[in-house]
């Protein structure tokens, strides 16, 4: 059985086993679970040429959502890109699964759609990168969570101050019901 599933799904870890197994949500009809273990050291194509491999994975990059966010590429010393690792992000690759009914037997490869030239391009995988990976991210969901908290306030403001005038509007209709119930008799 052959599957090519994107990994840039949403993705909750489960333990099972010696390995840390993956559900993915429904989409592009994905495979349902993934061994980061087996994923680990699968063998890596480029889209030039899906008959020989360049590399394989050495890391799985998770963000604060679980969510796979790269994958770290070894290329060894192949197609003169020297033996680096590089980031890959999620929307660059995709993953093959073969014999997925057995776990002793499930073996995946990686797919990325740019060429080895485009992939020597991508961020080297350094102390560095990490590090401005990890505080770049980490401002991102600080900003999501300050922009979401600032949503919230004008969207209750908002609301607070339409029930206001709406209460208004009611009670000034309710006092000239009265008064007109007042001179009807």
């Amino acid at each position: 059985m052959t599957l090519h599933t994107p990994l840039n799904i949403p993705l909750r870890p489960v333990l099972l086993g010696a390995g840390l197994l993956l559900s993915a949500s429904a989409m592009a009809a994905p495979q349902g679970l993934y061994s980061t273990d087996e994923l680990l050291d699968a063998d890596v194509y480029v889209a030039s040429d899906s008959s020989q491999a360049i590399g394989d994975v050495e890391d799985v990059l998770l963000d604060n959502d679980m969510r796979v966010h790269a994958l770290v590429i070894d290329t060894g010393s192949l197609l003169d890109l020297g033996d680096k690792q590089y980031v890959v992000g999620s929307e660059h690759f995709t993953v093959e699964t073969r014999n997925g009914e057995s776990l002793d037997d499930i073996e995946y490869s990686v797919h990325l759609d740019i060429d080895a030239q485009a992939l020597g391009e991508q961020p080297e995988y350094t102390d560095t990168w990490w590090n401005q990976a990890k505080d770049n991210l980490q401002q991102a969901w600080s900003e999501t969570k300050e922009g979401a908290a600032s949503a919230w306030e004008t969207t209750r403001s908002a609301t607070s101050n339409v029930l206001d005038k709406a209460g208004n509007v009611l009670e000034s209709v309710g006092e000239k019901t009265q008064q007109a119930a007042d001179d009807a008799q």
